[in-house]
């Protein structure tokens, strides 16, 4: 037979998934300082928020809880494997049992006491990351648009509007990207809302992310506890330019925001943006002096 008769082998699964898991981790050395974890965070990026700690432990906790139940059944599994295992001796059929009452209740009872733990904690934490029953020092309506951002600065009455980034590969394309000023240690509530399609609303530092939904108000707070800056991205798919709709976040000290919250009132950009404007109107640059959630 000649060589080029001689039929291709096929590659197993086991190397594919390997294959892939290497690509996985080379990329994530690729990542940048910001979205960086370690051990100490179960590789999560580091948080910069009061309640991105909160996620962390839930995370933590989840995978520890995960790797117990999968060792515990590894080594279950290699025990039947060891213990029953067949001799060469062996000339009957083991006995056949239709019931063993301890063990179905061990399967049955041990899942379920595995499911309300989890259901527990996941919503105390949760109830704890979307509550906006304390008082916040400031609110930001951020409002989602194909494929851009606005920034209502509802207690200053000032606004920004933001552009689509023009990303060329090349340096001078963070300067297209709407920025975003928080004041660090200060309490700070999203109102989110989007003029056209469902967007989200994500900062990646900040462990947290929600939705933005047409019609629809939603709410979240934070405590930004490091000043610096950190990138933000719709987390939902918005159509032919998503991967675009970018915008950085400046967490910055109580006078330099006030700095920056001077500067749009000398740019002629007070009173705030109405949320019912659609994009013809922005590009018109029509501008509406109604605040957003009924001047709270």
């Amino acid at each position: 037979m000649r060589q080029q008769d001689l039929p291709t082998p096929r590659r197993r699964p086991g190397a594919r998934v390997l294959a892939g898991a290497l690509g996985v981790l080379a990329l994530g050395g690729c990542a940048s300082g910001e979205l960086r974890g370690n051990a100490s965070t179960g590789w999560l990026p580091p948080s910069v928020t009061e309640s991105g700690e909160t996620v962390t432990r839930l995370w933590i906790g989840a995978w520890i809880a995960a790797i117990a139940v999968g060792l515990l059944v590894i080594g279950l599994i290699v025990w039947c494997i060891v213990a029953y295992r067949r001799k060469q001796d062996d000339t009957e059929l083991p006995v056949q049992l239709r019931y063993n009452i301890p063990i179905e209740i061990l399967y049955t009872v041990v899942p379920m006491l595995m499911v309300v733990v989890l259901f527990y904690y996941t919503a105390r934490y949760e109830s704890e990351l979307v509550g906006t029953s304390k008082q916040p020092d400031l609110k930001v309506n951020v409002v989602g648009k194909q494929w851009s951002w606005d920034f209502n600065y509802v207690n200053d009455d000032v606004h920004e509007v933001g552009t689509q980034a023009i990303l060329t590969g090349k340096p001078g394309a963070e300067e297209t990207i709407p920025t975003l000023y928080l004041p660090v240690n200060e309490r700070v509530e999203f109102v989110l809302t989007a003029r056209d399609v469902i967007h989200s609303f994500w900062v990646p530092a900040f462990l947290q992310k929600m939705d933005m939904v047409p019609g629809r108000v939603n709410r979240f707070q934070v405590v930004p506890t490091q000043e610096g800056t950190f990138k933000g991205k719709c987390a939902e798919l918005c159509g032919a330019y998503h991967s675009q709709m970018l915008f950085n976040v400046k967490v910055v000290s109580r006078a330099e925001y006030d700095q920056h919250m001077a500067d749009l009132r000398a740019a002629d950009q007070t009173g705030l943006l109405n949320n019912t404007l659609n994009r013809e109107q922005l590009m018109k640059g029509q501008l509406d002096n109604e605040t957003v959630d009924g001047g709270n």
